[in-house]
């Protein structure tokens, strides 16, 4: 639910225009970053007033963001943290939350309108980028045809104190030797 704040009006964004922005951050926070909940409006106030540059278009921007896992994403969600500074995923600063930029005050109520959200989200991404490795890593091995064993016991550190078995196994050269006697 969207929090009641009293928007003030600008002269190129509204106080109705901000409360739809806000309306619709929300419902794409609750919604796991759905990409049916990231409208045009969102979409164009992020790339207008909190600092991003405009991709290609809506879909670009939201496959740049939230189809790839990547540590644009979290960054992203730092940007909207309320217990972080709101450095700007883009150019690091923290100019978009400027009281002289036009849609200050919905910048600041979308930081705090997605503090209850980010923990939640951030823990999903980052399953969604581990199942993407792991899956990433069976077709490597497939690839080779070999498989991936979930380990049942916690794995050892090898150490300088543990032996190694001495058995070599013979190489073939991958290149021709380039000089000959």
């Amino acid at each position: 639910m969207s929090p009641v704040i009293e928007f003030s009006e600008e002269r190129f964004l509204s106080a109705i225009e901000k409360k739809k922005v806000l309306r619709a951050w929300v419902r794409f926070l609750e919604c796991g970053c759905s990409k049916n909940q990231f409208t045009e409006a969102l979409y164009h106030h992020l790339s207008q007033h909190c600092s991003f540059i405009a991709h290609y278009d809506r879909h670009g921007f939201y496959d740049f963001y939230f189809e790839r896992q990547t540590p644009e994403l979290f960054r992203f969600f730092d940007q909207f943290d309320p217990q972080k500074p709101g450095v700007s995923t883009e150019y690091g600063t923290t100019h978009w939350l400027s009281a002289h930029n036009t849609g200050a005050d919905l910048n600041a109520a979308m930081c705090e309108a997605a503090g209850p959200y980010l923990g939640s989200l951030r823990r999903q991404f980052a399953e969604l980028h581990r199942q993407a490795e792991i899956a990433q890593a069976a077709r490597l091995l497939a690839k080779h045809g070999l498989t991936a064993t979930p380990a049942t016991t916690p794995t050892v550190a090898i150490s300088a104190d543990v032996a190694l078995p001495r058995e070599r196994i013979a190489a073939t050269p991958v290149q021709p030797e380039l000089f000959t006697e």
